[in-house]
């Protein structure tokens, strides 16, 4: 007889003996406690996306074991992605939070909550089939990978090959993906791909071993691998980069929307709705954003009204705004002199930081110009965070210094580095308890909002030192709120948008068209901003009154921090019992 039917049939025997005995059933499987679920999903969804898209490693300043990973952008893939995503959301959505207070995963469940019903929210709008962006698109994020593919040893050199090796197909699946949204009606605005596609000029201009593709062999010393990069980047990405760029130039950019509104695009509302939500966090109507913008835009006219009255004489909003961008003495005369300006300006700020936190994070953040390809481009700056091996980045585009203020490159400096992002990505880096998940998982209400708040919080601090900072500081918040829903659902021009941003004096008459066309690929990012930054305050506003003389700022500042880009209704929960307890 067959040994296992043998052994079949022996612990059916067995079985049925222990029922003749009447012997109690086993007991049931523990229920998995609360906790023990959420760290569960979120142990999961963390090595799902490391193992799917580990490239969000480097944007997230977390460390990597292997460095030869690249994503499957495939539409199979991504439907794949969507199905782990329910079953993961189905699985959270079985925690009590309230059951949490007091443990770090009330921390974790805030954030995956958000995170998968932002990622199942968006589903309406099929960015997958219209991946078209100037605003940080996957052509300009993998240049950067490339520029932080690590490097030095054998196994270095033979992950940075395998992962490079692959990256043409990658660039042939995006283009096979905007064709099926070019069937299905999905598109990119006109303006947008034309910048993309002079962005892929930049990049196709290079010579190979000027390519930020090239960087890996370039900060290499290894002859043959210089020699196997080459190969890859000229016979294989290049041609590929070149085919998606006579793509976009040609057949996509005659079928590209004309329109800049998100409801050219089938489901646009929807998606217009979607998007504001997983932008700020907050259950809050387009209509109710723009209406509290308007309401804030106009408060701060009367802000910026106080400042000119001393500063110029001048009562009237647009005369002092004018006399802000007619002023030569704001203006920078080199590339240099706007470099050493914005690192005197970090260097400043975080001199100063000690006074207004109650824990300062040691990381140290450096002030870096663009690359080459990068200038000019439309891409403004921004912030890169650090890991253990590099600090984090604050990268400033040089291009025309003479079109650029020293006011609005002192607010940008002190959104991007100290007291801004810096601060808030390192002040939680450095949390112990946190979940890595955490790391992956970044909230622009919450993100954006500390940022804005810390352009306010500079003139606190008195950073600013020029006249015109503060006013175009505080003329600017807000606008973002109303212009944004205005091009998207109320019908606004393109002139009328420019006219609305550029009064504010906050950035160079040449940026009006920027600005329009990233507000057009990023549907409700640009509220984000203020919609944050307005809660902080009124949090920061609640605390002071109910404290009294026990409120401490670095106490707040410390709390609104100490858990990331944790979704602002949570971030308000959290501050409000902390409130509780200090009563």
């Amino acid at each position: 007889m067959n040994s296992k039917l043998v052994a079949a049939a022996a612990a059916a025997l067995l079985m049925l003996g222990a029922c003749s005995r009447e012997t109690p059933p086993p007991a049931p499987a523990p229920v998995a406690s609360p906790v023990a679920v959420v760290n569960e999903v979120a142990d999961a969804y963390y090595e799902h996306v490391m193992s799917t898209t580990p490239e969000t490693a480097y944007f997230s300043g977390i460390d990597l074991e292997r460095h030869d990973g690249l994503a499957d952008n495939s539409l199979q893939a991504l439907a794949a992605n969507d199905a782990f995503i329910d079953t993961m959301l189905a699985r959270l959505r079985t925690v009590d939070a309230d059951g949490l207070v007091g443990d770090p995963a009330w921390i974790t469940h805030a954030y995956l909550l958000e995170e998968l019903e932002a990622r199942v929210g968006l589903r309406v709008c099929k960015t997958e089939v219209w991946n078209v962006n100037q605003m940080g698109g996957w052509h300009s994020g993998y240049a950067q990978i490339a520029q932080m593919q690590p490097v030095g040893t054998p196994e270095l050199r033979e992950q940075s090959l395998a992962r490079w090796s692959r990256f043409a197909a990658f660039v042939d699946q995006e283009k096979a993906n905007l064709g099926e949204g070019i069937k299905l009606g999905y598109t990119a605005p006109k303006t947008v791909v034309q910048r993309v596609v002079d962005q892929l000029d930049g990049l196709l201009a290079l010579e190979a071993e000027r390519s930020p593709f090239y960087s890996p062999a370039a900060r290499d010393d290894d002859a043959e691998f210089a020699a196997a990069t080459r190969t890859i980047v000229e016979e294989q990405i290049t041609p590929a980069l070149r085919r998606y760029r006579e793509f976009l130039a040609g057949p996509y950019l005659e079928r590209a929307r004309a329109a800049l509104s998100i409801t050219a695009n089938p489901d646009g509302r929807a998606c217009y709705d979607a998007s504001l939500r997983a932008y700020t966090t907050l259950d809050r109507s387009a209509e109710d954003v723009f209406e509290l913008g308007k309401k804030t835009v106009e408060a701060n006219k009367a802000s910026v009204i106080e400042l000119g009255r001393s500063a110029y004489e001048l009562t009237d909003f647009e005369e002092i705004l004018d006399r802000v961008k007619s002023d030569p003495a704001d203006r920078f005369t080199s590339k240099d002199e706007l470099l050493e300006f914005s690192r005197e300006m970090v260097k400043r700020a975080e001199a100063e930081m000690p006074d207004w936190v109650g824990t300062m994070p040691t990381q140290p953040v450096v002030v870096v110009p663009f690359e080459e390809h990068e200038e000019g481009t439309g891409r403004s700056a921004h912030y890169r965070p650090g890991n253990s091996d590099r600090p984090g980045e604050y990268r400033i585009p040089l291009h025309e210094p003479e079109e650029q203020s020293r006011g609005g490159a002192e607010s940008i400096a002190f959104h991007e580095a100290w007291p801004g992002h810096h601060l808030q990505v390192a002040f939680a880096k450095a949390i112990d308890g946190l979940h890595p998940v955490t790391e992956l998982i970044w909230f622009s209400g919450p993100g954006e909002g500390w940022a804005r708040y810390s352009e306010a919080l500079s003139e606190e601090m008195g950073l600013y030192q020029s006249v015109t900072g503060p006013i175009t500081r505080r003329a600017w918040p807000a606008r973002g709120m109303v212009v944004d829903p205005g091009i998207h659902l109320f019908g606004w021009t393109r002139e009328e948008a420019i006219d609305f941003m550029m009064v504010s004096g906050r950035f160079p008459e040449t940026m009006g068209d920027e600005m329009v066309d990233r507000i057009a690929i990023l549907p409700g990012q640009l509220t984000a901003y203020d919609s944050g930054g307005l809660e902080i305050l009124a949090l920061r506003k609640q605390a002071r009154e109910q404290l009294g003389e026990d409120f401490d700022i670095r106490e707040f500042h410390d709390r609104i921090l100490e858990n990331g880009t944790i979704p602002l209704p949570a971030l308000r929960a959290h501050v409000e019992r902390w409130i509780a307890s200090k009563k």
